[in-house]
């Protein structure tokens, strides 16, 4: 069975989007350990699970990019979940049906990891149909005062801290199993 990994960069206030959010970012990343975590991340998985919006970004800047991430981020086989979207470019297809079900079955359907990025209603969906087993969380260090704020709506659920990773310019991946 496939492993599901959610990996998100947050502010040291929990936020993950909004302009503030993004401005602090761009001072942050991209940094090497940040782009080795993300290679190294990469390097297990066998595809990519991504909701629409983020789909669309990715796919509006990542083919142009170049290197060992981008590498990786292109080549890899990208699911979407969407019920808007009809085509998809960039090796990406729209997940058929109730996304979360589709998301189950490519769990089931292979050995290796599907990585997933973004955040919002589907990383939600996700979390509790018991589907992510891993949240991979880079805190960056700053506040962001404003903005959208990771997993909110989420009712309480329990996660295990695995691992912290250091990542050199004063951001860490902190690594989190749902409890079970």
């Amino acid at each position: 069975m496939r492993k599901l990994i959610e990996y998100t960069h947050v502010s040291l206030d929990g936020r993950f989007d909004g302009d503030s959010f993004w401005a602090g970012q761009m001072k942050v990343v991209p940094s090497d350990g940040q782009i080795d975590y993300a290679v190294g991340l990469l390097d297990g998985a066998d595809g990519m699970v991504l909701g629409r919006v983020t789909y669309e970004g990715f796919a509006a800047s990542w083919p142009s990019r170049s290197g060992e991430l981008a590498d990786r981020f292109n080549t890899l086989p990208k699911y979407v979940a969407s019920t808007t979207l009809t085509e998809t470019t960039w090796n990406a297809e729209v997940l058929p049906g109730d996304a979360v079900e589709a998301v189950a079955a490519l769990k089931e359907s292979g050995e290796g990891a599907l990585v997933k990025y973004g955040n919002g209603p589907f990383s939600r969906a996700l979390i509790e149909a018991g589907l992510l087993d891993e949240l991979h969380v880079s805190l960056s260090p700053f506040v962001a005062g404003s903005g959208e704020s990771l997993l909110t709506g989420l009712g309480t659920t329990a996660m295990d801290l695995q691992n912290v990773t250091d990542l050199g310019n004063g951001a860490v991946v902190l690594t989190y199993a749902l409890s079970r």
